[in-house]
């Protein structure tokens, strides 16, 4: 990110100091340099207000104030939630004000009698950090934005995505990297006649009777291999004799990280045709 002179001479400033003079010299200081958005009071109770109002980039801040000194100023701007950075050059001729103010949360201070050289270059070069910080911070958001947009869309095309597969078979399914079915959607259950979990090799939760072994055996190396698999056909035969042919494609599912999270696929139930031709096992 570059900071470019128009963006630092273009920045809005404000000035606050009791003394009319001092007021006039930073102004007439800061439009000699080129700076075209400066403001100022003397009021140090209108601090908080104008900057909540206008958001200054930069804050010149008298601390000797009667009233209300710069230090109480800078307390008072904390409260201001929409601001995370203090914006605060503060203006000083008392030496151990210097780190006190730092320490308050002042970003830099400025030295009584003036130095218009160092005055300037302190001014330029907080502006070009509090500038870099508002550029950082508005790019923050626009990711965020970005993230929660992309976020949505790959919700979305999920859900399509979901929604074709489930028109073209008669079931969805989801299983983590244990095995586990997490989701299954379509009447597998009734078609089944069992607990899917048998298909996975998780034979301690359901039976496996009826079921091709063979079949099912390739069917788990190949889970167990981390292998995407299309078309594949499994059989069983049924306690009345009659015999099922189903089909099933999966894919493995990993995460950002490329660590693996599971299967997803389809599967769809082999109707025999209308001729009566039984299928074989």
């Amino acid at each position: 990110m570059i900071v470019s002179d128009r963006d630092i001479l273009g920045a809005s400033i404000l000035v606050v100091d009791d003394q009319e003079s001092n007021v006039a010299l930073l102004e007439q200081m800061l439009s000699d340099a080129g700076y075209t958005n400066v403001a100022s009071t003397m009021k140090p109770q209108e601090v908080c207000a104008l900057h909540r109002k206008n958001r200054y980039d930069l804050i010149l801040l008298d601390l000797q104030m009667p009233g209300m000194d710069g230090f109480q100023v800078i307390e008072a701007l904390k409260t201001n939630d929409a601001d995370g950075y203090l914006p605060v050059v503060v203006i000083t001729a008392q030496p151990g004000h210097k780190l006190r103010a730092l320490r308050a949360g002042a970003r830099d201070f400025v030295s009584k009698p003036f130095d218009l050289v160092e005055v300037k270059t302190r001014i330029r070069n907080t502006l070009e950090v509090r500038l870099l910080y508002r550029k950082l911070e508005n790019y923050n958001k626009l990711l965020e934005q970005t993230v929660q947009e992309r976020t949505a869309e790959l919700r979305e095309s999920e859900a399509r995505y979901r929604s074709l597969t489930e028109l073209a078979s008669d079931w969805y399914w989801e299983q983590d990297e244990n095995g586990r079915f997490t989701k299954v959607s379509g009447p597998a259950l009734e078609m089944l006649g069992v607990r899917v979990d048998a298909l996975s090799g998780d034979t301690g939760s359901a039976s496996t009777e009826g079921w091709n072994e063979t079949e099912r055996q390739t069917l788990q190396a190949t889970i167990a291999a981390r292998q995407p698999f299309l078309d594949f056909v499994f059989s069983r035969v049924n306690a009345d004799g009659s015999k099922q042919k189903f089909q099933v494609s999966g894919e493995p599912m990993f995460s950002q990280s490329c660590r693996f999270v599971g299967y997803r696929g389809i599967g769809v139930e082999l109707i025999p045709r209308k001729t009566g031709d039984a299928l074989s096992a």
